[in-house]
């Protein structure tokens, strides 16, 4: 697989993802979105709990989303969960 690293800006805030020319998709990063839809003071807790709360409702992480590794804030390489833009949409 061959993939292309870029930053997004959606209303001037960064949106990590990841271009994988296989799949021909991009994924992007769960954490980043959430910040931007619920302007939460840690949007890793907020994941945290919802995958509790997703995971109690019976819906297995594994089929919505993936894990890739991507530059985290202290610019080390870190997985992180990712997911492509139907992923984002499900109901």
């Amino acid at each position: 697989m061959t993939k292309k690293d870029a930053v997004k800006i959606f209303e001037g805030r960064e949106v990590r993802s990841v271009w994988d020319s296989e799949a021909e998709k991009w994924y992007i990063s769960i954490i980043d979105v959430i910040a931007i839809l619920t302007n939460s003071a840690d949007p890793k807790r907020y994941w945290s709990v919802l995958k509790v709360r997703l995971k109690q409702e019976g819906c297995e992480l594994t089929t919505i989303c993936s894990t890739l590794k991507m530059q985290a804030t202290d610019g080390k390489m870190r997985f992180t969960y990712v997911a492509d833009a139907e992923q984002l949409f499900f109901d």
